[in-house]
């Protein structure tokens, strides 16, 4: 049986060379996540796989949160991936405030360290408007619902040291900061700043190939 074993692995070195390789590759450097929810809409849709840049912010010892370099930290505006362990499970949403910032948000306006960001109406329907926010100079589009809800206000809160506060672009339909409250600095594994490639799940899964290489 040994040496069954070790006649495998010498045929088969280069291929689990490769697998090694790629998977410390996924691990450290890049990889893709799919997107199940709509919490990111209009930006991200279901069906989305996003490139996941984790080499952003830190060089991370392959197959842990342990960083080796710090290269950056996450700005406003940032997409972030993140492995949030008050929610158990990845989450993508939208770096809103840093550390230090001050924030509140009223009827789905958020107010940045005492001023409104910039918000102006594109198009909608019955249920909900898509609207342009200006965030510190970072134009983006978010969902809210017309008759708001329970996600749409919070008051005035700073952001800790060490700490993040993250939304969905689909304001009134995101489990995020809102609701598991900030996202600690060594949660967050990477950025994403497009889509590989996506499938329509009410399609039969069809591509969209338009949002291939999609930039968010």
């Amino acid at each position: 049986m040994r040496n069954f074993v070790g006649k495998l692995l010498r045929e088969n070195r280069s291929l689990l060379l490769f697998i090694l390789l790629m998977s410390v590759f996924r691990s450290a450097v890049a990889d893709w996540n799919t997107v199940p929810t709509g919490s990111m809409k209009p930006t991200i849709v279901e069906g989305d796989r996003i490139l996941v840049d984790k080499a952003a912010y830190d060089i991370r010892l392959p197959f842990t949160h342990i960083s080796l370099v710090k290269l950056a930290d996450p700005q406003r505006g940032d997409i972030i991936v993140f492995d949030s362990a008050a929610a158990g499970k990845k989450l993508v949403k939208r770096v809103v405030a840093i550390p230090g910032d001050v924030v509140a948000m009223d009827h789905n306006r958020v107010y940045l360290n005492g001023k409104a960001l910039s918000y102006h109406a594109l198009n909608g329907d019955n249920t909900t408007t898509d609207v342009q926010e200006d965030l510190a100079g970072i134009k983006h589009l978010i969902r809210i619902h017309n008759d708001g809800s329970t996600l749409s206000s919070f008051p005035s809160v700073t952001v800790p040291a060490g700490y993040y506060l993250a939304l969905g672009d689909n304001r009134d339909n995101s489990a995020d900061s809102r609701v598991i409250g900030f996202i600690p600095r060594q949660e967050i594994v990477g950025r994403s700043r497009s889509v590989v490639m996506s499938l329509n799940y009410d399609n039969y899964y069809l591509p969209r190939t338009e949002r291939f290489w999609h930039t968010l």
